[in-house]
């Protein structure tokens, strides 16, 4: 069965934006089609592209996807690579587990410097305005209780941008 691209949006839950941009990337081959020029769409491009969005889910690159679709498109190697692939993202996800640890620590620490009854004053806005060992000038921090050095402060976790380049929105 053939469907436009509106169509697939909806099976797959895929914006149209984004599986014309699979299509750009090269991750989508381009599509028949229509004598009114509509992209045409069969079961080989929607199983392709609930691939492509598993891979997406799991956190893979689009040049890691790339390369797992020419695997599985024509399989001449071991694979080996897969699941080395699988567990450096296995890594990442450890790594991003630690730190949000730690900012989740640091944000009950913060909390409790306020007691929600001071008039004029807050404890949690007090701590902000301090220097911190997180922050850029690196500096006695009071939130923390002690200067750190460059390389012991943990690295914070990166936040998802949109393509404004603000906060992704949920």
């Amino acid at each position: 069965m053939k469907r436009k691209i509106g169509e697939l949006a909806r099976e797959t839950g895929c914006p149209a934006a984004t599986i014309r941009f699979y299509e750009k990337e090269g991750l989508l081959e381009r599509p028949l089609r229509s004598e009114g020029n509509y992209r045409l769409y069969g079961e080989d491009e929607l199983e392709r592209l609930r691939f492509i969005l598993h891979c997406r889910r799991h956190g893979m690159t689009l040049a890691e996807i790339r390369e797992l679709l020419a695997f599985r498109d024509r399989p001449h190697q071991g694979c080996g690579w897969v699941g080395e692939l699988v567990e450096r993202h296995i890594a990442a996800v450890s790594e991003q587990i630690e730190a949000l640890t730690t900012l989740r620590d640091q944000l009950e620490q913060l909390r409790s410097t306020c007691t929600g009854k001071e008039q004029g004053t807050c404890g949690i806005i007090e701590q902000l305005s301090a220097p911190c060992p997180y922050c850029a000038d690196h500096h006695q921090c009071l939130l923390h209780g002690n200067a750190l050095p460059d390389e012991a402060a943990p690295p914070l976790p990166q936040a998802r941008r949109g393509k404004t380049g603000g906060p992704k929105k949920a």
